[in-house]
């Protein structure tokens, strides 16, 4: 069967759905999306999705496509059209349809689409090996808390990784790692959660915040400060966070075993309480 999408207003087939040749999105990567994890049925974490979209479009001096309750509606819509029991809500926002001119349109309304992907959440296959990853130098811009539709370095920086026979790319600027080309970036020493602080050099991560709250909820102490890579060469453990993929243990860096090459009790611990919340919902 084919997906139902969602385009400015539409539910469709995926095959119907279309934008402009002339979406801004398209012609200048002047757009923000949001992906949001779906469990059993239900959108998880969405609050704190949404508050990042609304600083994004902020940021950008961006016009809402619809109202908040709208947009929930799309989402919740989308899962039950689609059957979705598991897996993710892409949605996108751009300037809108406007003849090629850098600065903003006066006249262009605010595009949305969204779509969804059934993806294994839970019971991924990769958090039980663990999974390797590779360092690159952080090639883009200086708004990285934006989340921008801009992806053409993360893209550059994870298919260097796949041609490695990696699963994830961490960029690394200064020496130090920022983040992941889709994912922030974690080590673990002396039973200490270390990953930078927020910047504008790093995305605000929505998986991110709730870890760090079910962290103090459990006594799991987390300290937040820019890390080398030599620092997680030598780390007890190394772990990402995303959306798509939650809490996820990494055992190799650059070729390199870390932790013995087997996720560590503190990735475990941190993955199994984010696993029962997003299944309480």
């Amino acid at each position: 069967m084919s997906r139902i999408v969602y385009v400015n207003g539409e539910f469709l087939p995926e095959k119907d759905g279309k934008i402009s040749i002339f979406d801004r999105g398209f012609l200048f990567a002047d757009g923000v999306y949001e992906v949001t994890p779906i469990v059993n049925g239900k959108l998880v974490d969405y609050d704190a999705h949404m508050e990042r979209l609304e600083r994004s479009l902020k940021e950008l001096k961006m016009a809402w496509p619809c109202t908040p309750a709208e947009l929930r509606n799309v989402h919740e819509e989308l899962v039950t059209r689609n059957d979705l029991k598991e897996g993710i809500i892409y949605m996108q926002v751009t300037r809108g349809n406007a003849d090629r001119q850098f600065n903003f349109p006066k006249d262009a309304k605010s595009s949305l689409v969204a779509f969804t992907q059934v993806m294994a959440l839970v019971d991924n296959a990769n958090a039980r090996t663990g999974v390797k990853i590779v360092t690159t130098p952080d090639l883009r811009w200086l708004r990285r808390d934006i989340k921008s539709v801009m992806l053409l370095a993360p893209v550059l920086g994870k298919q260097e990784a796949y041609e490695k026979g990696a699963n994830e790319a961490w960029m690394v600027e200064d020496g130090k790692v920022t983040e992941g080309t889709s994912s922030n970036a974690y080590i673990v020493k002396d039973g200490k959660v270390i990953t930078r602080p927020l910047s504008n050099r790093i995305l605000a991560g929505c998986t991110r915040r709730a870890l760090f709250r079910l962290a103090k909820e459990h006594g799991v102490q987390v300290e937040e400060r820019a890390f080398s890579v030599d620092e997680a060469l030598a780390a007890d453990e190394a772990f990402l966070t995303s959306a798509s993929q939650f809490v996820m243990p990494i055992t190799e860096i650059d070729g390199h075993r870390v932790g013995g090459g087997q996720p560590g009790p503190v990735t475990r611990k941190l993955r199994e309480i984010f696993l029962q919340e997003a299944q309480s919902v």
